[in-house]
């Protein structure tokens, strides 16, 4: 008889054991997943207030477009309302400025919001010369198109698009959709 409680007793405390491990394993997860969460937030608000210190337009008015492409990437940024000239006009010198200086080397924009350790960015800024970095402006934004012929710059440029994508979040697109 006491050997048939003991075994009985073994089997409540191994259940609840296992009960216990199930549940602790599940708020781990969740846990896990929600940290994930919160810091992705965290990241795009602080890319955001970044951002607001070094482009002129409103990220909320605005989306930002990154598409590889097999030689490079196209890069727009364009408003979500096309009767808002403001917008436009800051999204056109803007994207102007940095075209000349992503010509010469000057990644300083992209790394002051992003992070000096941004992806692509070394390869970028020591082989711009390898770059072709064409502006143009458009009616409801502007792009800036690169293009060389070095498939690890090519690697670089696509690394730098996808750090941007995910940096952005929800004011960013990989591709452009015309409003």
């Amino acid at each position: 008889m006491e050997l048939a409680n003991i075994d009985s007793s073994n089997r409540r405390r191994n259940f609840w054991l296992a009960g216990g491990v199930a549940t602790l394993t599940v708020i781990g997860a969740l846990l896990f997943y929600a940290t994930g969460i919160f810091t992705t937030h965290n990241r795009h608000a602080e890319v955001a207030a970044r951002g607001a210190t070094v482009m002129p337009f409103d990220l909320e008015k605005t989306v930002h477009v990154f598409e590889k492409l097999d030689d490079g990437g196209l890069q727009k940024v364009v408003v979500k309302d096309p009767s808002n000239k403001e917008q436009i006009s800051l999204i056109q010198a803007h994207l102007k400025e940095e075209s000349e200086r992503f010509r010469r080397g000057d990644f300083s924009d992209p790394a002051k919001i992003h992070g000096q350790d941004m992806p692509g960015l070394t390869e970028l800024k020591s082989d711009a010369g390898n770059i072709e970095v064409v502006y143009t402006p458009l009616p409801d934004g502007a792009q800036i198109r690169y293009t060389t012929k070095d498939p690890a710059l090519v690697m670089a440029i696509h690394h730098w698009f996808d750090a941007q994508l995910s940096d952005h979040g929800r004011h960013a697109s990989g591709h452009y959709h015309q409003p």
